[in-house]
């Protein structure tokens, strides 16, 4: 595509010196796909060439267009709109374009375009004290695309999960588990680690606020009231403990977190994604601490009177922030110091990237320069990809208090839901029970992965659950029930010994619907660079809707198996074949997988 790009600028040029005696930068020709309702394949925006041709936009594509189609025999035809030049290519020139495409695995990777080469991205950075959510599941698939993405354009990826295993947080649910468990385990009670891990992060803000509201009954006011709380207070101490080493609460931490991890790793399995490297709080934040008196050796982090250290950025548009609290124990920033170090030694990336829901904007913009004041190489490698909060029709959702859509019943419901519709379709002839099992999941995570990573990463998004689980319209499973279509396709066409690379060069024209799928086809390498530019997987989603609308249309309108023409019908065989390929990879890069039968 991009070479038949390059040949229509240098065509152009050449009309221009012949029509107007003017030569023009091929940098100032800007070719785009021309909109589905005009005749073409490319246009060209005539507006900027008006001042340096002295004609007005419309006379400029007329008299280049009639040059083209009469010396340039990639172009076929020509229509101007306004000032637009759509160009029609030659059937004969999208016969090679597609020879081309053929000729290259459709796994192969695009090209960085002098993207970054060394990339971690950091994603899931789940807490200990609560199991994943809805949020999590868009964190989680934003992530584990983008890795994919990057992976196509040849760079190489490292995906990390920084796991916040210590903290106030999780002292919290420790707490509540002494007060409130009985020694209850994951068994005793019919739950995951990670749930019993976050029914007692529930409890403990439940049995919290009770307490809050007795002191203020009893005139202490309510900031005073939140810290003195006897819940708060013990689990401040616990947190301190922790930090000190005490065998107890270090022997507790070890069991729940256990706990946990073995949930966790159920669940990352069930929505498939994965890590190249693990990296917990609990490890990380010594080193950061070390960071922080680093600042303070160099007298660009400063400590006020109660022992506390700080960091002034005011001069940075930010704000002071605070590294170590009085009593020595850390903050969040503190381990982020230590992350972002062990990172750099791990793997020396040029890119560090951080998937992080938009709510911690300032917080990056204070790590990134911290960094900086601490004269860190690694500082400006930093990318903080920012992404929109999940809410719910009933407003925002808040573990503290239980509002959340738990990730695994979440899971449970998309597959439930995909059974049905797919049972209703009618659409499970020759599948055994455990192909047919896999085949539920595939689809209902499908359905999901794709609902949370076809709206821009930067966009707040409202979860609807039924829409969600819709499998039809704009949707994976659309996707997925159009790829289980073209390998049918494929079994026939092999039973019959229909022969995908037979000679297509007598064929004299091509059919609207076979040009628009070799055209669709050939805007994979930029749509793939698009995405690894933006980091955005919804480039990704957007091209496979359009490529599996395209494929449709193309099924509708033209026979395959009742062509008499073998090279055409030879053609559409192998054009199907691509495109089922194209869908598979365009999936694969957003965590889905595509069914072989329906």
């Amino acid at each position: 595509m991009q070479q038949l790009e390059s040949s229509l600028k240098t065509a152009l040029q050449t009309a221009a010196q012949a029509v107007f005696g003017l030569e023009i930068p091929a940098a100032s020709l800007t070719l785009q796909p021309t909109r589905k309702e005009f005749a073409g394949s490319f246009t060209l925006v005539t507006f900027p060439l008006t001042k340096a041709f002295g004609k007005g936009p419309e006379q400029i594509g007329q008299a280049l267009g009639e040059w083209l189609k009469a010396h340039e025999p990639r172009v076929s035809g020509y229509n101007v709109v306004k000032g637009f030049l759509n160009l029609e290519i030659a059937d004969a020139e999208w016969l090679a374009v597609f020879n081309q495409l053929r000729a290259q695995p459709a796994t192969a990777p695009v090209g960085t375009a002098g993207g970054p080469q060394n990339v971690v991205v950091e994603y899931s950075s789940p807490n200990t004290n609560k199991p994943l959510h809805l949020g999590h599941l868009r964190n989680n698939f934003l992530g584990y695309s983008v890795a994919e993405i990057l992976k196509a354009t040849g760079a190489t990826v490292t995906k990390a999960n920084l796991v916040n295993d210590r903290g106030i947080h999780i002292c919290k649910s420790m707490i509540a588990y002494q007060h409130f468990g009985h020694g209850e385990t994951p068994e005793q009670a019919g739950m995951k680690g990670d749930h019993l891990a976050g029914k007692y992060y529930v409890l403990f803000e439940k049995h919290y606020r009770e307490e809050i509201r007795q002191l203020e009954a009893e005139g202490v006011a309510t900031d005073i009231a939140k810290k003195s709380a006897p819940l708060m207070t013990e689990a401040q101490l616990m947190l301190q403990a922790w930090e000190a080493g005490d065998p107890e609460v270090k022997a507790l931490w070890s069991q729940m977190n256990g706990w946990v991890y073995e949930g966790f790793d159920e669940t990352y399995k069930n929505i498939g994604v994965d890590f190249d490297q693990y990296y917990y709080e609990s490890e990380t934040y010594l080193l950061g601490k070390e960071r922080v008196e680093e600042g303070l050796e160099k007298g660009v982090f400063f400590k006020k009177e109660n022992g506390s250290v700080w960091v002034d950025l005011q001069a940075e548009g930010l704000d002071e922030k605070l590294l170590l609290r009085a009593d020595g124990t850390s903050v969040y920033i503190t381990q982020d110091l230590g992350t972002a170090e062990l990172k750099y030694q791990d793997f020396g990336y040029d890119s560090s990237i951080y998937v992080i829901a938009d709510e911690q904007n300032y917080h990056m913009q204070v790590l990134q320069a911290t960094l900086k004041k601490l004269g860190k190489p690694y500082a400006d490698a930093i990318h903080h990809l920012s992404y929109g909060m999940v809410d719910l029709p009933s407003g925002k959702m808040k573990s503290r208090e239980g509002t959340v859509v738990d990730a695994d019943e979440l899971v449970r419901d998309v597959v439930a839901a995909a059974k049905a519709a797919t049972l209703e379709k009618g659409k499970t002839e020759g599948l055994s029970d455990d192909e047919l099992e896999e085949l539920y999941h595939m689809l209902g995570l499908g359905a999901l992965k794709y609902y949370l990573l076809k709206v821009d990463p930067k966009k707040r998004m409202l979860f609807n659950p039924e829409e969600s689980v819709s499998l039809e319209g704009h949707t994976g499973p659309f996707i997925q029930y159009s790829h289980a279509r073209i390998a049918a396709i494929r079994r026939k066409a092999a039973e019959l010994g229909i022969d995908e690379s037979a000679d297509w060069s007598q064929i004299a024209s091509l059919e609207g619907t076979e040009r628009e799928l070799m055209q669709e086809l050939a805007r994979y390498d930029s749509v793939v660079a698009e995405a690894a530019r933006n980091l955005s997987p919804a480039v990704i989603a957007q091209y496979a809707y359009d490529l599996a609308k395209a494929y449709n249309r193309f099924y509708a309108e033209v026979s395959i198996f009742q062509e008499t023409d073998v090279a055409k019908r030879s053609l559409r065989v192998a054009l199907s074949a691509r495109v089922g390929e194209q869908l598979k990879q365009s999936l694969k890069l957003l965590g889905m997988q595509v069914p072989e039968r329906m």
